[in-house]
């Protein structure tokens, strides 16, 4: 099956209103060419899932400046202060998670879980809200699985069914988050034959991706 399509026919299956997971860190490893595409259509109310706010007019902060983002889910925004201002104003709702657990969180999506054990933010402000589980005489927060609508990844390589392959840092989120939602669209660098990929060479198999766009290298 051929899931090629264009950047603007795929992001047309975002809906307003939709959580959004958005691969890469500070715009490394980032669909840049989806985003931008994305915030053409000017989709809003949305809710993202991220590693980082990454900066203004770039990456993620494409859809932040546009004004698209409701909500925010992330570990990182000190490089971009218009999410700040945005959320000082009541513009946009942030929630910060520690980013081993934001990872272990997507990744208990992806497996089906009812949620994982994790210590971290045990007697700070991250706790408020959540379960404490004791196990063997040690507390754990209860944190539930994070799943999204869409997954908007970044790999190097492609075939046109969607196996893909990663260079480098793009490795960090994208991966996950390809298990983690119900639509997922792959940026791709190359797009190749189907049978040219080594199977050994492939994370993420096609059964996880729904479209995949080429686009133009740029990091």
């Amino acid at each position: 099956m051929d899931k090629v399509t264009t950047a603007i026919d795929a992001v047309k299956r975002v809906k307003q209103g939709s959580t959004v997971m958005i691969g890469g860190f500070l715009s490394v490893g980032a669909p840049q060419q989806l985003l931008a595409a994305l915030a053409k259509q000017m989709i809003n109310e949305l809710t993202i899932i991220c590693c980082a706010a990454d900066y203004p007019q770039d990456g993620v902060g494409r859809l932040i400046s546009a004004g698209l983002v409701k909500r925010a889910i992330l570990s990182h925004s000190g490089t971009n202060p218009e999410i700040e201002e945005r959320a000082a104003a009541g513009e946009i709702e942030v929630e910060f998670i520690p980013q081993g657990t934001l990872t272990e969180r997507i990744r208990a999506a992806g497996m089906g879980l009812g949620g994982v054990l994790i210590s971290t933010g045990l007697g700070t402000a991250i706790e408020e809200g959540k379960r404490t589980i004791e196990v063997d005489g040690n507390s754990f927060l209860l944190e539930k699985p994070l799943k999204a609508d869409v997954a908007l990844i970044k790999a190097a390589r492609s075939d046109h069914t969607g196996n893909l392959v990663y260079h480098g840092a793009a490795r960090n989120f994208n991966p996950l988050m390809a298990t983690a939602a119900d639509l997922v669209i792959a940026e791709v660098e190359e797009l190749v034959p189907v049978g040219e990929i080594d199977p050994d060479q492939v994370v993420t198999p096609a059964i996880f991706v729904d479209l995949v766009v080429q686009a133009k290298r740029r990091r």
